[in-house]
């Protein structure tokens, strides 16, 4: 692009009246509200997962994702390091530990909340606590027991620091623990799983935490790829299915998951707590037998997804609910265990370079300044010129000034 020319305009210097200055102001900060919306941050959060040996420090994690305008992040466990080298930035964070037995111990949570979550506090935001990871779809039936427990106690730990008006505490479940998902309106949990589930939608009620999933369409696809459709998974146009129940029509698989957790809870009698998706991606790279594992499908499934959230889309069955996603993960982790798949969910690579392009432009390791209120708006050219035709309008006006 041909660099803009550069005329120089010479007006005359006479001070503005002050009627007119009072009706610039409003216009200037129009422009000022514009350039703040243009800064906002992209409506998504993004899972940091460190089970690697090649990982950037976490401070030049910080940087990368300041450049990409990212500001939720869900951890695995209270890194000190990584939540020191975010101090300062306005991330959110979700924390997480799954030491649910030590946890159900009142003393021990409270000592754990005071070590590793109340000394960042506000410095790093940490709003959320996730006690054990997909617990109830394993087999150890003791930790299913304990999970509950160890919740609670995290949460009376917080209040008693404190902190209750800035940390609240859940645990995050596979899409697994659904019976039922199809239609998404005979969404119900596994039998088995109701004696622990009801108590914890009892809890999210009482404490107004949200009921986190982690929903994966790729395993879908990739276990039945001949009848389940590539566009539907992939947010990529198709007819959609209709829900014969509510004739709701559902154009992609992961909102069919998520109105079908909403009617599994409400089989439950909770119609007042909100799902929020806390894993969700698809592999760039897979086995043999790990069909659509591929760089096309990934960028394309969280190309299409990350355009949905920034539209602030809902569900069918919740269209004013904007749909809250993190996406998994930030990098390839090459320690992860189990098929090749588990290794290949970045978005990026280790060395920052991205694994397929999301349109994230720019995107650096180099730290990014951390902007307060006092930081100077860059206006673009065209909010000048329409601040400057607007200025000059107002001063040919017919109406008069009066002092």
């Amino acid at each position: 692009m041909a660099r803009a020319e550069l005329r120089t305009v010479t007006v005359r210097s006479s001070p503005l009246p002050r009627c007119v200055l009072s009706r610039l102001l409003p216009l200037l900060l129009s422009v000022s509200a514009i350039g703040a919306a243009s800064a906002a941050p992209l409506k998504f959060g993004i899972n940091y997962g460190q089970i690697a040996n090649n990982l950037p420090q976490p401070t030049q994690v910080s940087g990368l994702l300041q450049s990409l305008n990212v500001n939720r992040v869900k951890l695995y466990d209270a890194d000190p390091i990584v939540l020191t080298a975010f101090a300062g930035t306005g991330v959110e964070f979700i924390i997480g530990n799954d030491d649910l037995y030590n946890l159900t111990d009142a003393r021990k949570a409270r000592a754990w909340v005071a070590q590793h979550v109340q000394p960042f506090l506000p410095s790093t935001r940490i709003t959320c606590i996730t006690v054990g990871n997909e617990v109830l779809s394993g087999k150890d039936t003791t930790a299913m027991q304990s999970l509950l427990p160890a919740m609670q106690t995290v949460y009376q730990a917080v209040v008693a620091l404190g902190l209750g008006g800035q940390v609240n505490v859940s645990t995050a479940h596979s899409v697994n623990i659904l019976a039922s998902s199809y239609p998404p309106s005979s969404g119900a949990f596994r039998e088995e799983l109701g004696q622990y589930i009801q108590p914890i939608l009892n809890f999210h009620a009482e404490v107004g935490s949200p009921f986190l999933i982690n929903a994966y369409p790729f395993f879908a696809y990739k276990a039945s790829p001949g009848s389940v459709s590539l566009p539907y998974v992939l947010f990529e146009p198709n007819p959609g299915v209709v829900d014969p129940n509510t004739n709701l029509t559902y154009d992609n698989m992961l909102y069919a998951q998520i109105d079908a957790v909403y009617a599994a809870m409400e089989a439950m009698g909770h119609s007042d707590l909100t799902v929020r998706i806390s894993e969700t991606g698809w592999p760039s790279r897979g086995d043999e037998d790990e069909v659509g594992a591929t760089v096309a499908n990934a960028a394309a499934y969280n190309g299409n997804l990350m355009k949905r959230i920034a539209m602030g889309q809902g569900t069918p069955l919740k269209p004013h609910v904007p749909v809250d996603v993190f996406v998994f993960a930030l990098f390839n982790e090459d320690m992860k265990p189990g098929a090749t798949s588990e290794r290949n969910y970045g978005l990026f690579y280790p060395n920052g370079t991205p694994v397929y392009s999301l349109g994230f432009n720019g995107a650096s390791f180099s730290p990014s300044p951390t902007y307060s209120s006092s930081s100077k708006l860059v206006i673009t050219f065209q909010m000048a010129v329409v601040v400057l035709l607007a200025s000059f309008s107002i001063l040919h006006t017919a109406v008069p000034c009066h002092a």
